[in-house]
């Protein structure tokens, strides 16, 4: 049976940087910084107390939640993730007035509704149990916003949620890519999200992997491929693609933002230099050549990586898993990028709102430039040439095809490969 052709139809995107398509595509091609200082992380005596988070005292609930639906609604990973998803579904002019059994949905998450957790345990603890409210479950679930999602757009066919850490989003659209592929779906809404917080970012700072020498300059914190990075920023949010069959795409005349050719997924098995924290190089490297056999494309016809890049000190041995795996000299090296200077590291969001940012550069031709990238650490100029590392953004780029991944925590790594349509 031939393989369908699966493309990305529409997009949706709360970030720490921008909100809704527009805003975030003006900020990603002006560098804009969306980390701020959290007053919130002072006062709880964090080391770090900077971080990303997406600003949504401007956005009119009314247009994702109905009145009922907001009552005790204190869940932002939901909020943003329903924000995303439904903004997703409106740009790809989907019919979602009728139940769809070709439509399905794959939204994933770290965990959820951890603000919700906290406030039911203290009704809990107080006999309060009754005053939860009727939506404390759906805000504290893990598959809250699919399912939620499926009721907002009538989905009938596949509709759960996936969990891998910081490869969640790319796994999720790897995961809907496949099952439109097989023919067992015509659209899949994917993607993942995060909620904010302190009770979100306190292990990480537990663990000291945070910056904490910026404090009082946020917005130069997030240094991926820099000599001075000093730790990954947290931060969150939530991202959403519409994958869509091409002959369905075509047949309803939708806008097409760019094709999926393939991806794949794997496990270093925490060995030979894997850890819970630290990938096995051998297992990055299998896993971006596989995508690549699968995408049935060579080294050579890459022009972009969207990297994985945290801005800590396994980002120069990321760059050497990409020069080893993609087999090339420093000069034919792809451009390579991380969205994370912009918007620092939103965990289980991360994947998806970096892979709306690569399909906006292929629809849009450009190339983003990498943030607070001063001094490109020595250990990756031994590798790549440093004007593979753009630090503006280039326009009219001529991009066809990018490599997108993911490494998660548990040892864990995503790669797609997308093309211009």
């Amino acid at each position: 049976m031939q393989k369908r052709r699966v493309v990305v139809t529409g997009v949706g995107v709360v970030s720490p940087n921008g909100i809704g398509i527009n805003s975030f595509i003006n900020a990603i091609k002006e560098q804009k910084s969306g980390i701020r200082k959290q007053d919130i992380l002072a006062e709880l005596g964090f080391s770090c107390q900077i971080a990303g988070l997406p600003d949504i005292s401007s956005i009119d609930l009314n247009n994702y939640f109905s009145l009922v639906e907001q009552r005790g609604l204190n869940s932002t990973g939901l909020i943003y993730g329903v924000i995303a998803g439904l903004d997703a579904i409106r740009s790809s002019s989907l019919n979602t007035e009728k139940y769809d059994p070709e439509l399905g949905i794959i939204f994933g998450t770290g965990s959820l509704g951890i603000e919700k957790f906290s406030e039911s345990i203290r009704q809990i603890d107080n006999k309060q149990v009754r005053r939860l409210g009727s939506t404390s479950v759906l805000q504290t679930m893990s598959s809250g916003v699919a399912a939620f999602l499926s009721g907002k757009i009538k989905a009938g066919n596949m509709v759960t949620s996936n969990s891998s850490a910081c490869a969640t989003g790319s796994e999720a659209l790897l995961m809907g890519f496949k099952h439109i592929q097989s023919g067992s779906a015509k659209r899949m809404l994917v993607g993942s999200t995060s909620d904010s917080g302190p009770y979100i970012w306190g292990g990480f700072d537990a663990l000291r992997i945070l910056p904490h020498q910026y404090n009082d300059r946020p917005k130069e914190a997030s240094r991926p491929m820099d000599a001075n990075a000093s730790g990954f920023v947290p931060s969150s949010g939530a991202g959403a693609l519409v994958l869509e069959d091409l002959e369905s795409a075509l047949e309803r005349g939708a806008k097409i933002y760019a094709e999926v050719l393939g991806g794949f997924q794997n496990s270093g098995g925490q060995v030979n230099g894997g850890s819970m924290t630290a990938p096995n190089p051998g297992a990055v490297i299998s896993c971006i050549q596989q995508s690549l056999v699968n995408a049935e494309l060579h080294a050579k016809d890459i022009d972009l990586i969207n990297g994985h890049l945290t801005a800590t000190k396994m980002d120069a041995l990321e760059v050497r898993n990409w020069k080893k795996a993609l087999g090339v000299s420093a000069e034919n090296f792809p451009q390579i990028q991380s969205l994370k200077g912009m918007i620092g590291h939103a965990l289980a969001a991360c994947g998806s709102i970096e892979l709306v940012s690569c399909v906006l550069q292929l629809k849009h031709q450009f190339v983003f430039g990498n943030l607070n990238l001063n001094e490109v650490h020595s250990d990756i100029t031994n590798e790549i040439s440093t004007n593979k590392i753009p630090t503006s953004t280039l326009e009219n780029s001529h991009l066809n095809h990018l490599i997108k991944a993911s490494f998660g925590f548990g040892d864990v790594n995503v790669c797609l490969v997308l093309r211009k349509y």
